[in-house]
């Protein structure tokens, strides 16, 4: 720095013109924490640290192949499956009415309806006409009840309505279902009150005679027509 004051003053420069320039020395270079953390972490990998150990693939089993026995099998249950399903078949074509059928048709039928064994005698017989109506019923020897009057017609005793024929000119005819073996037949009404499959009781009229024709009431057990009846000064019914 003297030596350039020197120079200056020797070739008559102001000093006051020189500007002296300095050269700063350059400052060390402090390294960066985040390169020595990649060299760290770099330096442990090359040294095979465990703890970054390379994964090996994990060996699976394959699956055991099915046993021949185990084959056969389930071709042998095939075989009854198809074998049963072609017995059904046949069975229903040429053997309506056996045995597996029978057991078949139960499954999908469901429960059948219960069965009524109670006899005519286990039934206890009302009057065919109101109490009030004057008639005069007559019975002859093979057990026909008939009468003429203009009255309403009752039910012996209590069932089903079975079927309803006829008409209003001929007069209408009414089947009563009482049990599976007794029944009830009732003819010419001019007029019926209930439909087949209904129920009817023996204090509510089902009919209507208009007194111009004869009405007949016949009695039946398994088909075969009944006399063992009475029938006393009242118009009422009993078994004798």
């Amino acid at each position: 720095m003297n030596e350039e004051l020197d120079y200056a003053e020797m070739l008559e420069i102001p000093v006051e013109t020189v500007t002296v320039k300095r050269k700063d020395k350059k400052k060390r270079r402090e390294p960066d924490l985040r390169e020595q953390l990649v060299e760290q972490v770099n330096d442990r990998m090359e040294a095979d640290d465990p703890a970054y150990a390379e994964s090996t693939p994990i060996a699976r089993e394959a699956a055991a192949p099915r046993s021949g026995r185990a084959h056969k099998i389930l071709v042998a249950e095939f075989a009854a499956a198809c074998a049963l399903v072609a017995t059904i078949f046949f069975t229903n074509i040429f053997m309506t009415d056996s045995a597996i059928n029978t057991f078949v048709r139960g499954l999908f039928q469901g429960e059948t309806e219960t069965v009524d064994t109670r006899g005519y005698a286990d039934f206890t017989l009302s009057s065919v006409v109101n109490e009030y109506t004057d008639v005069e019923i007559a019975v002859s020897d093979t057990g026909v009840m008939s009468f003429t009057a203009k009255c309403s017609v009752y039910a012996p005793c209590d069932g089903e309505i079975s079927s309803v024929s006829g008409d209003a000119e001929s007069g209408y005819a009414v089947e009563i279902r009482h049990s599976d073996s007794f029944s009830t037949i009732l003819s010419g009404l001019d007029s019926v009150y209930c439909a087949e499959g209904e129920a009817v009781k023996a204090n509510l009229p089902l009919g209507y005679s208009d007194g111009e024709g004869e009405v007949r009431v016949m009695f039946y057990s398994d088909g075969t027509l009944l006399n063992c009846y009475t029938v006393d000064g009242e118009n009422g019914l009993a078994w004798s």
